[in-house]
């Protein structure tokens, strides 16, 4: 390393001061740079070994022509490989070849050995080879290599007859290589090398169809949170709306292969591609050219796992009400208006409610939103088989086969196969009953006016919902069946005990499959129920809560922040 200049040399300056410098600021930059890697081990070398027979004719070269290269096998043409595997195989391969025209050649190669019983005799002349040009070809029969082994006792050196009459026999004809021909013979190094004599040409296979998705197959139902934690539910945007016509995918049809050569002059099949298997759905249709999965309708776009459907939309520009009766439809629904009280929407699809949903009875049967909320009044009934997005509930009962997203519950038996999350805006439960399969997370739980407040975890809460509505529906059927016996007899009276009587024996059906399901999860009769679990997490609980989990219970005698609470060797317990 170069020494530092003093102080004088720095002041007063000279050349061999700036040569210095310059050599400081080299040996700096040369102690900066990183070292170099090195270079990645050529794995297209066949490895020979010191005792292979190959170097016994290369050791008698040497003997009869004063020098003689090593040998050097290096299978790469045009500085591509093969693939690793089919490389490793090839090599292999070669290496018998080599092993195989190696012997045979220095059997030959070797002087005869004098008969012992004839000791004056004469020794005969050493063999006279000339040189001998062998072509390997690998299993592809893409390329054709040579190697050659000298002459031995003054034979013929290598000359371009020699390696085409080689190629010859080995069936080569196609794709050689005439200049390595001519030029071979003169090179220095032509002995114990392997080079490449012909190449063919490879099949190029056609490309498979594809399909090019212009709506995504997988909805991602987000809702963004402003600065102020409130949740704008009309922007959900779980509809795709398509017209008529409109294109749901692309269809690239497949390539055709193109045939290949190989070096013994055989044609090499190339495979076409495959078509891709359009997703045609319901209401859906291939374009004439084929190359398009278009929209029979307008409706929304939905992939079932197999295909693209469109789904009809119903779409009612205000309110469900009198001016449109109850809603009874096999697609989706988007309401723009009010669910009036009294009135009746179901969907065999998703159901968007762009305002309140009131006194009435609302079944999706994919997601439900309403946007801003549900005002029950103790008489509403909100179901849907998957998720349930809302602004807040008010005296209600909900029933969510999947999750539910809301900013406020008050007052209302909420029963959920997933997870209850009371989180943005208010995130606050007041009342009523929560029950949920796996979690229930708030911001606050209770008041502080201590109203009492039921957080079940743990179970199937959808299936106790079901029960519940069954055998209050089973009541009512049973007193109205006693009031129509009290009439007296007539063909109208008929009429209405057949139809009740239909209706009980078919509820009561439904009462024996939940019990047949109960005994299956319990695993037989006399088995015990499987535990329960879940998990409550809150902010801030108040006094007045009560939290279930099986049967254990816990009742909150005071203020509790920041906690999750679980069920730990059969009791709820806060941490």
């Amino acid at each position: 390393m170069a020494l530092k200049r003093s102080f004088f040399s720095r002041l007063f300056g000279s050349s061999s001061a700036q040569e210095e410098t310059a050599e400081e600021s080299a040996e700096e930059q040369r102690q900066v740079l990183p070292e170099e890697p090195p270079p990645l081990p050529d794995n297209s070398f066949l490895e020979i070994p010191p005792d292979h027979i190959i170097n016994r004719l290369v050791s008698l070269r040497t003997e009869q022509a004063g020098s003689a290269p090593p040998p050097e096998f290096h299978m790469m043409a045009d500085g591509e490989l093969l693939p690793r595997a089919e490389l490793d195989r090839e090599l292999e391969r070669l290496k018998r070849s080599i092993t195989t025209t190696a012997g045979k050649r220095l059997e030959k190669a070797l002087p005869r050995v004098r008969p012992a019983a004839d000791p004056e005799a004469e020794p005969e002349p050493g063999p006279v080879l000339d040189a001998q040009a062998v072509v390997f070809i690998p299993y592809n029969q893409l390329t054709a290599w040579v190697y050659v082994y000298p002459p031995v006792g003054g034979g013929a050196e290598l000359n371009r007859g020699m390696i085409s009459q080689a190629l010859d026999e080995a069936g080569v004809h196609y794709g050689v290589d005439n200049a390595l021909l001519d030029g071979l013979p003169d090179k220095e190094a032509r002995y114990f090398r392997l080079y490449l004599a012909a190449s063919g040409i490879a099949p190029a296979h056609g490309k498979d169809g594809s399909i090019v998705d212009l709506f995504p197959r997988k909805v991602e139902r987000e809702y963004k949170v402003d600065e102020k934690g409130q949740v704008d539910y009309t922007t959900l945007n779980i509809v795709q709306n398509v017209e008529a016509g409109a294109v749901i995918c692309r269809i690239i049809p497949p390539t055709e292969g193109v045939d290949g050569h190989s070096v013994t002059d055989q044609v090499l099949t190339a495979k076409n591609g495959k078509a891709a298997s359009a997703p045609r759905g319901r209401n859906t249709t291939i374009s004439e050219d084929g190359t398009a999965l278009v929209a029979t309708r307008a409706g929304h776009v939905e992939f079932t796992g197999r295909t693209f459907e469109i789904k009809p939309m119903l779409e009612i520009g205000g309110n469900v009400d009198f001016s449109t009766g109850n809603i009874n439809f096999l697609g989706d629904v988007h309401i723009h208006g009010d669910v009036c009280s009294g009135f009746t929407v179901r969907a065999m699809g998703s159901i968007t409610v762009d305002g309140v949903v009131e006194a009435s009875s609302v079944e999706a049967g994919g997601d439900l939103i309403v946007a801003k909320g549900v005002q029950g009044n103790e008489q509403a009934v909100i179901r849907s088989q998957r998720n349930i997005f809302v602004k807040y509930l008010e005296n209600c009962s909900v029933y969510a086969r999947g999750n539910l997203q809301a900013d406020c519950i008050i007052n209302c038996e909420v029963y959920s196969d997933g997870v209850v999350q009371v989180r943005s805006g208010r995130g606050t439960i007041i009342g009523g009953r929560i029950c949920a399969a796996r979690e229930v997370s708030a911001s606050t739980i209770g008041s502080k006016s201590e109203l009492f407040t039921t957080i079940n975890l743990g179970g199937s809460p959808c299936e106790d919902f079901e029960r519940e509505l069954l055998e209050k529906e089973l009541k009512e059927l049973m007193a109205e069946l006693d009031r129509v016996m009290l009439q007296p007899e007539s063909p109208d009276k008929l009429r209405q005990l057949s139809t009740l009587r239909m209706k009980i024996s078919v509820n009561r059906n439904k009462q024996n499959l939940f019990e047949k399901n109960a005994e299956k999860e319990k695993g037989g009769e006399g088995q015990e129920e499987a535990p329960k679990t879940g998990r409550l997490q809150f902010s801030i609980a108040y006094p007045g809560t009560e939290i279930v989990i099986g049967d254990a219970v816990l009742r909150l005698n005071h203020e509790t922040w920041e906690s999750t609470a679980s069920l730990v060797d059969g009791e709820v317990r806060i941490s």
